[in-house]
């Protein structure tokens, strides 16, 4: 089995046998094509939500996997297909820059509190650095949308708007 596809297999259920595992039925009760918590399982996440213990969409957030599901749902043309790409990825980039910025100010807060006195400066700074990060994904966000809006036509505007609202899209 390949290495990347342990961490795809685990998130299904498989790979261990513990509470709710029947045999014959797998993990999911026979429900196919479903989570756990009874949503389906193709969609992906667009999350610009805040810091508070949020991955960013990063173990969800992958190219492929959303632009080939809006791609069919969408009827995307070629270059659609490609247009969208670049965006996913410009926002995937700033994801993964929040991620990381993230992880930094938790680290600076920690710094904060762990020396002999209590660093007010150091944990004002790791504030505003957490503020500036929310502010820049949020306009990556912003930005991706409105760009995403120029490239779809009304009707498939009108889809991808369907899709939010039920949550196969999470924005």
């Amino acid at each position: 089995m390949h290495p990347g596809f342990y961490g795809w297999w685990k998130s299904r259920g498989h790979g261990h046998h513990g509470e709710g595992h029947h045999a014959g039925r797998g993990c999911h009760g026979g429900q196919h094509g479903q989570s756990r918590d009874g949503q389906h399982e193709h969609g992906f996440r667009f999350e610009a939500g805040g810091f508070g213990g949020g991955d960013f969409g990063g173990g969800e957030f992958g190219v492929r996997r959303p632009l080939r599901f809006l791609a069919h749902k969408l009827e995307l043309d070629e270059t659609q297909v490609a247009e969208l790409a670049t965006i996913l990825n410009e926002l995937k980039t700033e994801r993964a820059q929040a991620a990381v910025d993230d992880r930094r100010t938790v680290a600076a807060f920690a710094d904060s509190i762990g020396g002999e006195s209590y660093d007010e400066k150091k944990a004002t700074d790791a504030a505003a650095a957490r503020v500036k990060s929310a502010e820049r994904l949020r306009d990556a966000v912003g930005g991706a949308l409105r760009k995403i809006h120029a490239l779809l036509g009304p009707d498939q505007r009108q889809r991808l708007a369907y899709l939010i609202r039920t949550g196969a899209v999470t924005i």
